[in-house]
């Protein structure tokens, strides 16, 4: 089983200073790390709706280059400090992104982030047979 990883040029330090992939092929899956709201050059938004849309614009970014998009998602987990606040505002900005057939999804509720002030971290799964 090969595997191989995908880094988007604009992810290339997470690989480099942090030492993991953001995402890695196997088997036709490709397995996304967990990425939170901040953006590439490390801006983390003040509000909500900007973390879920920049955790979600990174997710789109290495699914673009691992050339998958959102239909190819087949599970989703989100980790979400303050759950209950900020979940029908990010049921409506992840409605952006997924489509029908919809994801697996387990949201779970979290006391802190490894980014401070971070608000989520969406973490996917993809199959580049999804579409078949």
């Amino acid at each position: 089983m090969l595997r191989k990883s995908i880094t988007p040029p604009a992810l290339q330090s997470y690989y480099d200073d942090w030492c993991f992939s953001p995402a890695i092929e196997s088997d036709g899956l490709v397995f996304l790390s967990g990425f939170t709201g901040v953006a590439a050059d490390g801006s983390l938004p003040n509000d909500p709706e900007g973390q879920f849309i920049q955790a979600f614009e990174t997710v789109k970014l290495v699914l673009t280059e691992a050339a998958l998009d959102f239909r190819h998602v087949i599970e989703m987990t989100s980790y979400h400090v303050g759950l209950r606040d900020h979940l029908a505002l990010f049921r409506q900005v992840r409605e952006r992104y997924v489509t029908e057939p919809y994801p697996a999804w387990t949201a779970i509720g979290v006391a802190e982030l490894a980014v401070e002030g971070a608000l989520v971290e969406v973490r996917i799964t993809a199959s580049r047979t999804a579409l078949d």
